[in-house]
């Protein structure tokens, strides 16, 4: 359950996701400190469940998630790996295998139109370092080590790793992170862009929460919406065709009332009153 303003309200919380939401800004916790919050197949659905929340409650306005303990996200859980250490899956796919829907993909945080932060505050491996690659911005604790495993494990680029990687860091450095598997430092994430910010262990949460604070106070959650899907359709667009489209998106926001409120409350130096997003406002 999360606590807001003295009421109770429901969430998507469960042994081993839990949640706070406080002023506009939800962080969810991944909550197996003991496993390193390596993830179980209930606890990633958890994890969707909640962001799918999240994402039509129009209190929430950015997200930041991160991890109970020393650690952010160790990988999938041995519990998942076991059936392919032994080789029991080389027979393939089960017969009534259905292809997945589109909240039970691991990327499906990828489809969140409000701000998603992560906050790296230790080992981020493998399915972990894919979680943390689905966030917007990357704020990491000094030290925290990452890795994509996924070569030392005789595995691929797991869950869109390949496409995500060299839009972030650039071609050579996501095949050297890709191709080595090597584990690396939050500092050297730092400099190939990786993440945004590298802060002391103690500070990183704060820090996050105090970002994701600012969105949720000065900017609008139309727009941040609509600028996340602009880059995101940007990847898969000439000039032309951007330009096009936000000239487009442009005329419409002349429209909304955020615009007058955007300008009245910075004339009047005061923080804007900017709708939340709801289920008729969704974009």
């Amino acid at each position: 359950m999360t606590t807001v303003a003295g009421q109770i309200r429901p969430v998507a919380d469960g042994p081993d996701v839990d949640t706070e939401l406080h002023e506009h800004v939800l962080t969810v916790f991944l909550n197996r400190p003991a496993q390193r919050n390596a993830m179980t197949a209930a606890m990633e659905q958890l994890y969707r469940d909640t962001l799918a929340q999240a994402e039509l409650n129009p209190e929430v306005r950015a997200i930041v998630v991160t991890g109970r303990g020393a650690g952010f996200c160790a990988g999938a859980d041995l519990s998942l790996l076991g059936d392919l250490s032994t080789g029991s899956l080389s027979g393939g796919l089960p017969e009534n295998w259905q292809p997945p829907t589109q909240e039970q993909l691991p990327g499906f945080p990828l489809t969140i139109s409000k701000p998603l932060i992560a906050a790296v505050n230790g080992a981020a491996i493998g399915l972990g370092f894919a979680h943390a690659l689905y966030c917007d911005l990357r704020f990491a604790a000094e030290g925290a080590k990452l890795s994509t495993a996924f070569a030392r494990r005789g595995l691929i680029a797991e869950y869109a790793t390949a496409w995500l990687l060299p839009r972030i860091v650039g071609r050579a450095n996501a095949l050297d992170l890709l191709l080595s598997g090597r584990t690396f430092l939050a500092e050297e994430a730092l400099a190939l862009g990786l993440v945004q910010r590298v802060l002391p262990a103690e500070q990183l949460l704060g820090a996050a929460q105090d970002y994701a604070q600012q969105l949720s106070t000065w900017s609008s959650p139309t727009s941040m919406a609509i600028i996340k899907r602009q880059v995101n359709d940007a990847a898969h667009q000439g000039l032309d065709e951007a330009m096009s489209a936000s000239l487009g998106l442009m005329l419409e926001s002349f429209t909304r009332p955020d615009l007058p409120e955007g300008i009245t409350s910075f004339l009047e130096g005061r923080p804007p009153l900017f709708a939340p997003l709801t289920k008729e406002t969704h974009v």
